[in-house]
């Protein structure tokens, strides 16, 4: 199986996750409400990103059985 989608995908969700880090360190969020929605938005992806790094293994464990 090709991962070429996959690893197009986690770049895709380190991109998104880098500029919510960005305009944090940049004080972007207004408020209180407002830092933890994007603190949640990176764990999420972040979360999504292992997922993803898993599945690729698992992928290529299987190919190689």
């Amino acid at each position: 199986m090709d991962t070429q989608a996959f690893e197009f995908l986690d770049k895709k969700l380190e991109n998104i996750k880098q500029s919510y880090s960005t305009a944090l360190g940049e004080g972007g969020a207004k408020d209180f409400g407002e830092y933890q929605n994007m603190c949640g938005a990176i764990r999420g992806l972040a979360l999504a990103q292992r997922e993803i790094a898993d599945l690729v293994r698992r992928v290529k464990e299987h190919e190689d059985e």
